[in-house]
Order: structure tokens, then C-alpha cells, then sequence
């Protein structure tokens, strides 16, 4: 704040006056309880010290220390080894400063005012605080029953300092809140001689439910609540009826009487609601019931964990819209991290002209409208067959959903099924109705590709010289002639997907996809012979896996680099991003730059999180390729070797396949031929699943080099700070930008959103459109016991030590160790190839890291709730990839 603006503004405002005053002055809570005064909304009466007495008091050095700590970043959030020497010189220096003589004057004065001796309650009201992303919940101080002038000016230093606690410097340092930006104002209110008090949440903070109001409560002060010094009631009520869902008593005494009656109940749930309304947004409600009755609210603030609504529009309509279920399609591509807002929209540019889908992108992550589906009696079905082997975890919450009445089956009669189809195919489709085209024009593709499907089973060999040489295709495709100006990229960028995502689909998916419905012959014709689940080993070192190769590969240069005493030593010795410094100015040792270079001029389009068109790619950042080339330098035992592990898994999955034929033979000698026929074409076409991702990625790869170009010239420009700036735009705002307007704000906010989101760990992989996480809410019904357990997906046992990785990139991993991971993708797999097993909180037997994980031969487990939280870096476990278990060795 300018020395202008602090002479212009008041020591203390009455908070009859602080909902209009602006957030600087009075910090989050004053200005909350503001805006709940001047709606007429039961306050205790006060008044606020605004942060022009805290600014006033600041001692010399304290902007110093402030800018120490912003220096740190963000990484040091949970560090409290360099945060906390900082933190406690800050606040010793406000403890030590003398208070400003008008500034002690004032407060006396103010609290006097309000009669002899009040007892009161002085409490923080930080400008970073009560805000709709933060809601810094406890991380400055209150104090409570304060009584006498000079115990509150007291008090007020007290909060004063607390601003500079180890928690609030670490929550300010991990939302990304500069420390030199913060001040202080304080409240002080008149306590109110509560009978009951507690908190009051107008969305359920568990499931997300926005239709649910949850209460805490308690005999005495709302604080022992607030704290968690006492187990409180528990009310959760229908917002809309007030109509009682679930009460919760707190208590051992099974005689004692609930803290609230029903009629309190519904006063509670109205004015919440009522607040909520205020607000615009669901909200952390702090509420007294005085020995009279009367029901006091003394703080709101937003409530900044829930996940976002999937079409906020539903929020509005309340009780009255009909409920939908979206499922995560980011978190079936191993993603757990936002997507960038370009990211989203080129995803948008391929989904679109594919089918009827309907998606939605809360908290920048794609999720699929699933309700149609859900409401059809073989929708159904087919969910309950493959959502299992796709994702574990949404499989086993799935029949729970599909009980829920609100998601039952719609008949349709079969008369209009048959109409509605003669009309698609006759094309005569409804003004308006843009999905039945693109059914229709999915339905067309999927035509087409009917004979594809035939052919790789005859011609196997053929399909794939089809396969390969489509790439080299593309790649020439992809070429655009230089020089061109910013406007040229641009377009060319937009117009590649179009250009080439339907002969991608029909050069590179009909391979895989009769490889799988090999497969499923397979399975058939093993019926009663075998278990499905011995069919997994077939699967095993597949061939024609790029990623598999791109692995092996790696392998490969690592060790000509480990051949190389001088190379091995820089790996050896130097971290990732100084050896990716090194190899991007041209600096490494002879053989490990060209090695390097030549793995990135075949693979530097790929990069973790790779669908995301906005994630660096490895040729900008080699930082993770070269982390994993220091892990397999230090591979010691040969037979731990990557090319050796995935040998041995090719020759025990010819092994199975010689098995199974026999057992077959023992029923028939035409089954018997008919499987090693089925057999062998899944070994020949199944490893080309990876390959259409792999051109889309390619595809991604240019288009992200083009941007960063046109990027640059708009940085250069200044309407941006920095060339990916752009992966935080649309086309049209590019566009925009390339003509001159200045667009820092807009990128600012949105990257403040994809920042917080990706400090959110709880992904729902099944929301509903009133924001309810449908595992947390089954979860809080059933709690999970102890046991750590999750989908069986590789089957073996391995015993090693946890190594937690919740990034990839410049990650550690011994070889032999356990990887515990959130999800992955084939940014991944470089670090299986070294682990002795993988855990992973998402995914299901068909996921990516399961399937790589049973070509190398891993035992996996997948689907596990908080693995990465619940298990910890070095302990000791056996993963079983046949129970689905993970046992902690003692």
C-alpha cells in the first residue's frame, strides 16, 4: 500500500462499515462479517484495526525477511528446516517493536466505547485470508474473553505476529501468496455467552454435496469445536427441505441429549443458505446460540477444498435439476495433474468430430458425461463389464451408483428406438441437434474401419509395414515451410488436427484393436479350460510397443554412457537439470550429447503428461530422460538389466502359450489351432496399441513447437510475459494477442486456477452434478479398514523399499525399489523398468501402467486408496500383483 492511500485511510472502521471497505484495508474475516452486518444477518457488534496500525508498527527489516522467504518459492512450503529461523525473526521482530502511539490510543479508545470492561474477542484478519481459493483456515491466531483496554492492544500484537508463524509463512509459500504482500487488520467483537456454538458448512466438505448442509456442535464456545478439543454432534440436513439426513452424536454418554433441537436445526440450515446466497459460493459458517435463544454468526469464509461443480449452471437450479454422473477421462490417461487451458481446448478440437459425447472440464481436468449410459439397460451392462478393467476403484463404486433411484433405468420403447434409428441413417436429423450428426459421422467411421479390423488378421506382417510407414507420413505432413510469420503457425497448428486425426484412427487402430479381439477369442475358446486371469502372462513382453522400445532404447544409451568412464561420471555426480543445462548448451561429453541427442531427435516429442498439449517436451526439458539415465548406471546386477527383465518376459509368455495349446489340444485338436492361431496374432498385433497415441503425441509435439514460437513473438510484443504463456489461451484470444492486446491479466488468473489445482490431491473419478465425489460419499457410509489392497493388475510377489513419486521428472528410483505413484502415463515407464514393483492409487487391469508393468514382468497393484499418502519413502513392503495387497514388512 502507497504512503498516498494509508494517509487517506482509517485506523478502525465499525464493521457496520467494513463490507464496503476494500480487502487491503480490512483483511478477509472484517470484511465477511461486513457484508453479513449489512445484510441485516445477526453479528456480534465491533469494530475493526485495519492494516494501516499494522504498517504503522512494522519494524524496519521485517520487508527484508519478507522477501528472504518469498525467495525460497514455493518448493520450501513444507521445509521447515529454511521457512522456520526466518519466520521466527519476523515475528520476534513485531514482538519486540513498540506500538505507535495513535495506534494504542485509538484501540483503547474504540474498545471503550463499547462499554466498561467487555469481554471480547480479538482475531485476525489477514488480506490473504477468507479467499475463495484460500481460505487460511487457523493460521493466524484468535483470543477470546480479552477483557480491560490493555490486555485487547495486547492481544492485537499477538495477532500481529502471528501473521508470522512457521503455518501461515508455510501455507502463504505453498498457495503461491507472497509473503511482502500480506498485512494484518484485526477484529474485535463482543463475545457472545454461548449456550451451544459450533460450525456450519452449507456444502458437505467430505462428499462435495452442494445440496447438503453439515453442522457441528457443542455445549459452550464454538472454539473447543474450531479446535478439535471436543467430538461434536454431527447434523447433516437436506439445504432445500432442512429435512434431517444423518445426526452423528459426539459423545461417549449414550443418555445425553443432542446439542441442537430440530427447530434450531432448520433456523441453522435457513441462514446458512441464506449466507451461502450472500456469498455466491458454499461457505465455513462460525455460529453461537446465546443462553436466550438467539442464534449469533460470528465468521464466514468460503470453503476452498470442494472439488469444482461440473456445469456450475446446475448449481443454480438446486434441488430441481436433474442429477448427472460425469466420469475423469484425464485420470484413464494416467493424469491426476490439471490439463492447461489450450490443452483442454485442443482435447475439445479431437473429441468433438469422434461422437454424441458430452464433456466437461471442472478443475481443468476432462470428465464425460456418463448418465445417458447409466440409465440404459445395456449401458449398463457394458459399464459393469469394462469400467472394472479400467479403473478398479470406479468399479467398485459402480454398483452403489446404479442403485441410487436417481440414476434408474428410462425403457425406451422399442418403436422409438427403430424410428430414431431409420432417421439417423436417413440423415434427417432435427434443426439443432448437432450430437445425432456426430453420432451419425462416428457411426460412419466405425463402419469403415469394420474391414480394417479383418485384414491384420490374415496379413499380420502387412498391417504393420501399414502401421510404420503411416508415421513416416505424418511426419512429412507435419512440415512447415520456413519462414513464416506468427499468423501462418497459428493457423497451421489449428488446422493439423484436422487434417489428420481420422487417417491416424484408420492407419493405426485397426492393428491393436483385431489384436484384442484376438484375445477375447482366445478367452472364449479357453472357456472351462483355464481361468481368464492365466491369460495375462501372454501379454508379456510384447513386440511392437513403441514405448516398450522407446524404453529399451534408453536402456541401450545408458549403457554407452556407462561405457564411457567420463560420461559415467557426469551422470553419476550431477543432477538432472545441471546435466540437461549441460546437454542443452552443447556441454555434456562427447558421446552422452550425441547419444542424447539422437533418443531426442525420435523421442523429444514426448514428454510427461503428454496429452496435455501445453507440458514441456523432453527435447525443451530432458531433465527426467537424463534422471533416468543416472538410475540405470546404477543397475549393478545383469539380470536386473531392462532388456534382460523384458527377454524374460517374452520367453515366460511363448512358455504360456505352448501351455495353454496343449490343454486346449487335451479337448480338441481344432481348438488347439484355432488358440495358437488367436495366440500368435495377439503377440504380433497387440504391442501396436501404443502406436496411435504415439503419432497423436507426435502430432501434439509440433504443435506445441509452433506455439512456443508464435508465444515468443507475442512476448517479445509484450502482450504476454513468456512464450508458454500461450498454452494458457484459446486460438481466438491468440489471435487477439497477435493484433495487440495486452493479455496478462487474463493469463495471470488462469494460471493462478491450473497452480491451485495442482496442489489438489483428491481427484473424483466419479462426480456428480451437485459436486458429490461418489467414492468419498461411499467411503464415509463404509469406511475402508486398515488393509492396504486395490486391483490385482501383474501378477508376482516383490518385497523392496517404498519410494513415493508423485512427479517423474528428476525422480530417484533404485533399482529393486517399490514405485508408489498416483497414476501414470508412458512419461512413466522409463522408471519401470528398474522398479521391483509398482503401486498405484488409480487405474484398473487395462490402465497404462498396468499394461507395462506385465510386459516387464512388475508385480502391480492398482486402484489403491492414498497409496502415496498411507505408505512412506523406505519402508519396507511385499506387493502381491495376484491378491491385489501390499503388506508392511516389520
Amino acid at each position: 500500500m502507497d504512503s498516498a492511500d494509508s494517509a487517506a485511510d482509517p485506523l478502525v472502521l465499525d464493521l457496520r462499515g467494513t463490507g464496503a471497505a476494500p480487502l487491503r484495508l480490512v483483511g478477509g474475516k472484517a470484511l465477511n462479517l461486513g457484508k453479513l452486518v449489512a445484510a441485516g444477518l445477526p453479528v456480534p457488534r465491533g469494530f475493526c484495526l485495519t492494516t494501516v496500525a499494522y504498517e504503522l508498527a512494522a519494524p524496519p527489516g521485517l520487508a527484508a525477511l519478507a522477501a528472504e522467504l518469498d525467495a525460497l518459492g514455493s518448493r520450501a512450503a513444507a521445509d521447515a528446516a529454511a521457512l522456520g529461523p526466518i519466520a521466527r525473526r519476523a515475528r520476534t521482530l513485531i514482538q519486540e517493536a513498540p506500538i505507535p502511539p495513535g495506534v494504542d490510543a485509538a484501540v483503547r479508545k474504540t474498545y471503550q466505547a463499547m462499554g466498561a470492561n467487555v469481554p471480547v474477542a480479538v482475531r485476525s484478519s489477514a488480506t490473504a485470508e477468507d479467499l475463495p481459493f484460500a481460505s487460511f483456515a487457523g493460521q493466524q491466531d484468535s483470543y477470546l474473553d480479552v477483557v480491560g483496554a490493555a490486555a485487547v492492544v495486547e492481544a492485537v500484537r499477538r495477532c500481529w505476529a502471528s501473521l508470522w508463524s512457521e503455518r501461515a509463512v508455510a501455507y502463504r509459500s505453498g498457495n503461491g501468496i507472497s509473503n511482502r504482500d500480506v498485512g494484518l487488520a484485526v477484529v474485535v467483537q463482543a463475545m457472545v455467552d454461548a449456550a451451544t456454538a459450533g460450525v456450519l458448512f452449507t456444502a458437505n466438505p467430505v462428499t462435495g454435496t452442494r445440496t447438503e448442509t453439515v453442522i457441528n456442535a457443542s455445549q459452550g464456545t464454538g472454539q473447543a469445536v474450531v479446535s478439535g478439543a471436543v467430538n461434536p454432534d454431527q447434523f447433516v440436513l437436506d439445504t432445500a427441505t432442512t429435512g434431517l439426513i444423518q445426526r452423528t452424536p459426539g459423545g461417549t454418554d449414550a443418555g445425553r441429549s443432542p446439542s441442537l433441537d430440530d427447530p434450531q436445526l432448520r433456523e441453522l440450515t435457513a441462514l446458512g443458505d441464506g449466507v451461502q446466497h450472500l456469498f455466491g459460493a458454499p461457505q465455513d459458517i462460525e455460529w453461537a446460540i446465546d443462553a436466550g435463544g438467539k442464534i449469533w454468526l460470528t465468521q464466514s469464509r468460503p470453503i476452498t477444498t470442494l472439488y469444482p461443480l461440473p456445469e456450475p449452471g446446475d448449481a443454480a437450479a438446486g434441488a430441481a435439476a436433474p442429477v448427472r454422473v460425469y466420469i475423469c477421462g484425464t485420470l484413464f490417461q494416467g493424469l491426476t495433474r490439471p490439463i492447461t487451458p489450450l490443452g483442454l481446448t485442443v482435447l475439445e478440437m479431437m473429441r468433438n468430430s469422434k461422437g454424441p459425447w458430452k464433456y466437461v472440464n471442472p478443475g481443468l481436468r476432462m470428465y464425460v458425461d456418463l448418465t445417458a449410459v447409466a440409465r440404459s439397460k445395456s449401458g449398463r451392462a457394458y459399464l459393469l463389464r469394462v469400467l472394472p478393467l479400467a479403473d478398479g476403484r470406479s468399479g467398485a463404486v459402480l454398483p452403489a451408483l446404479l442403485a441410487d433411484p436417481r440414476f434408474s433405468v428410462i425403457e425406451r420403447p422399442l418403436r422409438a428406438s427403430i424410428r430414431n434409428a431409420l432417421r439417423k441413417g436417413s440423415g434427417t436429423t432435427p434443426p439443432g441437434r448437432k450430437g445425432s450428426n456426430e453420432q451419425t459421422a462416428s457411426l460412419g467411421l466405425l463402419v469403415g474401419l469394420l474391414p480394417a479390423l479383418i485384414r491384420p488378421v490374415f496379413r499380420p506382417a502387412a498391417e504393420l509395414r501399414r502401421a510404420m510407414n503411416y508415421g513416416t507420413q505424418l511426419e512429412a505432413s507435419l512440415v512447415l515451410a520456413e519462414p513464416a510469420s506468427a499468423a501462418r503457425r497459428l493457423d497451421h497448428t489449428e488446422q493439423i488436427l484436422a487434417r489428420t486425426i481420422n487417417g491416424l484412427i484408420q492407419a493405426t487402430l485397426p492393428g491393436p484393436s483385431a489384436g484384442y479381439i484376438m484375445l477375447a477369442v482366445a478367452r472364449r475358446l479357453l472357456r472351462g479350460i483355464v481361468p481368464p486371469r492365466e491369460l495375462e502372462a501372454v501379454l508379456r513382453g510384447l513386440p511392437h510397443n513403441v514405448t516398450t522400445d522407446m524404453d529399451l532404447e534408453l536402456w541401450q544409451l545408458s549403457v554407452s554412457i556407462g561405457d564411457d568412464p567420463v560420461s559415467r561420471g557426469e551422470f553419476l555426480t550431477k543432477p538432472p537439470e545441471e546435466l540437461a543445462a549441460a546437454y542443452l548448451a552443447g556441454k555434456l561429453p562427447p558421446q552422452a550429447q550425441s547419444g542424447v541427442r539422437g533418443f531426442l531427435a525420435r523421442y523429444g516429442h514426448r514428454a510427461v503428461a503428454e496429452i496435455d498439449l501445453g507440458m514441456p517436451r523432453w527435447s525443451e526439458e530432458p531433465d527426467h530422460i537424463l534422471g533416468m539415465i543416472s538410475n540405470y548406471l546404477r543397475v549393478e546386477d545383469p539380470e536386473q538389466a531392462p532388456d534382460r527383465q523384458f527377454a524374460r518376459a517374452a520367453e515366460h509368455a511363448e512358455d504360456r502359450i505352448r501351455s495353454l495349446v496343449e490343454r486346449a489340444r487335451a479337448r480338441s485338436p481344432w481348438r488347439a489351432r484355432a488358440l495358437a492361431l488367436s495366440l500368435r496374432r495377439v503377440r504380433q498385433l497387440a504391442g501396436l496399441r501404443e502406436l496411435p497415441k504415439f503419432y497423436i503425441v507426435l502430432v501434439l509435439g509440433e504443435m506445441h513447437r509452433q506455439l512456443l514460437r508464435v508465444g515468443a513473438d507475442m512476448a517479445a510484443a509484450g502482450v504476454m510475459a513468456a512464450a508458454d504463456d500461450v498454452f494458457f489461451l484459446d486460438f481466438d484470444e491468440i489471435r487477439v494477442g497477435l493484433r495487440g492486446a495486452d493479455l496478462h491479466n487474463i493469463i495471470a488468473d488462469r494460471r493462478r486456477l491450473y497452480a491451485n489445482e495442482l496442489r489438489r490431491r483428491r481427484i473424483p473419478r466419479l462426480l456428480l452434478s451437485d459436486g458429490t465425489d461418489v467414492e468419498a460419499a461411499l467411503m464415509a457410509k463404509s469406511p475402508a479398514a486398515g488393509a492396504l489392497a486395490g486391483t490385482p493388475a501383474s501378477a508376482g510377489t516383490a518385497t523392496g523399499r517404498v519410494r513415493v513419486i508423485l512427479d517423474p521428472v528428476g525422480a530417484h528410483l533404485e533399482p529393486g525399489d517399490i514405485l508408489v505413484a498416483p497414476s501414470t502415463d508412458p512419461g512413466w515407464t522409463p522408471l519401470f523398468m528398474t522398479a521391483g514393483a509398482l503401486v498405484m492409487e488409480m487405474g484398473g487391469v487395462i490402465s497404462h501402467g498396468a499394461v507395462v508393468a506385465r510386459e516387464f514382468g512388475i508385480p502391480a497393484v492398482v486402484g489403491v486408496p492414498d497409496a502415496t499418502t498411507r505408505l512412506r519413502t523406505g519402508q519396507m513392503i511385499t506387493v502381491d500383483g495376484s491378491a491385489g495387497t501390499i503388506t508392511a514388512q516389520l
